[in-house]
């Protein structure tokens, strides 16, 4: 019988002396680069041995650093997987322009845009869901705020991804692999562009900067995750609802630009990161990825990891099971079992049978059962780590 491997997307629960210490950050010039000091430095490194010592007592085999190297300030944050790239590339500059304060932008046939955050049509057909305080769709404070592209964007973030790589290698047991995430070129690009001539530019632009910091994590010898809700998630910031076939070819530029990015690094070590937004919403205008499985598939990497727990999106695993003359012989399956968009913890039985699902369509050596999302910032630490347990007894009750 065939070991389950498992995994999280990434992000994990802070502790309060870390989220305190972000907290206490001071900026550069800039107003939105945090500033450094050894004592910080030391605490992440501390926090990070801590958290893959925790994983891997919850049953975790493949842990990661739970995203330490990227700054929350506050407990509940959605956004840190995104605003650390604002800390680690040049070309950037508050402008008071940005995906929550724009104007809404009209989309028309042949001509897709992404409008703002608040103009999504999810947020629009529930208004005063997502307007109400009381209602659980706050998607927290970030740490920083969101600039704009004002200049050519180049890697600057050399020493913050050695320190990513070195925390998590001191922290990993001999013969163990690890995980970092970073952020894929089509999701970074979705900041305001007021120096490049065409999105396809600024897409470009940002993949060649990044592809310094995917080169960085795999020559260390660990997986690289590339985060790209873009992918799916960006079909609910269209406004109106496009065509699928428009659609498509918009995301094929970002399945083109991770290609570029990563062309020449280990594919086996690489893996992308499907999702469709992990704000607690109604997400009723999510895409179905019946749409989108096959131009995903065109990304060339070696794992990917989806949402397969939560109530929008885990019937899809039957699209798996559909479509999988499309799944690459090669492609190793990371389907989310245990879920970030409830507090309810998923009984070990109802995990394993998710495994499972997956198992029996391309074998369970080429299945690795993680989280839909990251469950830092998310949910309550307490739950997030029992989820874990979850995750990890499940693994172990799978029969196949």
């Amino acid at each position: 019988m065939t070991r389950i491997e498992t995994t999280t997307a990434g992000s994990l629960p802070r502790t309060e002396a870390l989220i305190a210490a972000n907290a206490a950050r001071t900026f550069a010039e800039d107003g939105f680069t945090l500033q450094s000091t050894p004592e910080f430095d030391a605490l992440v490194a501390e926090a990070t041995r801590d958290v893959v010592e925790r994983q891997r007592a919850a049953g975790i085999t493949q842990p990661g650093d739970g995203e330490f190297g990227k700054a929350m300030s506050n407990a509940v944050d959605y956004g840190a997987w995104w605003t650390y790239s604002f800390q680690r590339t040049s070309g950037l500059e508050l402008t008071g322009k940005d995906i929550f304060s724009q104007e809404p932008v009209r989309s028309e046939p042949g001509n897709v845009r992404l409008t703002t955050f608040p103009d999504r049509r999810d947020w629009t057909a529930f208004a005063e869901a997502y307007q109400d305080p009381e209602s659980g769709i706050s998607v927290g404070k970030n740490a920083t705020a969101f600039p704009a592209t004002t200049g050519p964007i180049t890697y600057t973030g050399q020493e913050a991804i050695a320190a990513d790589t070195r925390n998590l290698a001191a922290a990993l047991q001999p013969g163990e692999r690890g995980f970092l995430t970073a952020i894929a070129p089509g999701s970074a690009a979705r900041i305001e562009n007021e120096f490049y001539g065409s999105e396809q530019e600024h897409i470009d632009a940002w993949a060649a900067a990044l592809r310094e910091e995917y080169r960085a994590v795999t020559d260390a010898g660990l997986i690289l995750q590339l985060d790209d809700p873009s992918l799916a998630e960006n079909w609910d910031q269209i406004n109106p609802e496009p065509s699928v076939a428009d659609y498509l070819a918009f995301t094929q530029i970002r399945i083109d630009a991770i290609n570029q990015a990563i062309e020449g690094l280990p594919k086996e070590q690489i893996r992308l990161h499907l999702c469709w937004g992990s704000w607690h919403g109604p997400h009723t205008t999510d895409i179905e990825l019946k749409h989108i499985l096959k131009t995903v598939l065109g990304a060339k990497v070696g794992q990917i990891s989806f949402e397969a727990a939560n109530a929008r999106h885990e019937h899809e695993w039957a699209v798996w099971e559909d479509q999988k003359d499309l799944i690459p012989d090669d492609l190793i399956l990371v389907p989310g079992v245990v879920g970030h968009s409830t507090n309810l913890v998923e009984h070990p039985d109802l995990v394993a049978q998710r495994i499972e699902r997956f198992a029996k369509i391309v074998g369970p050596e080429r299945v690795i059962a993680a989280t839909d999302c990251g469950l830092g910032g998310r949910v309550h630490p307490q739950i997030a780590w029992a989820k874990l347990e979850a995750l990890g007894e499940g693994a172990r009750r799978v029969r196949v």
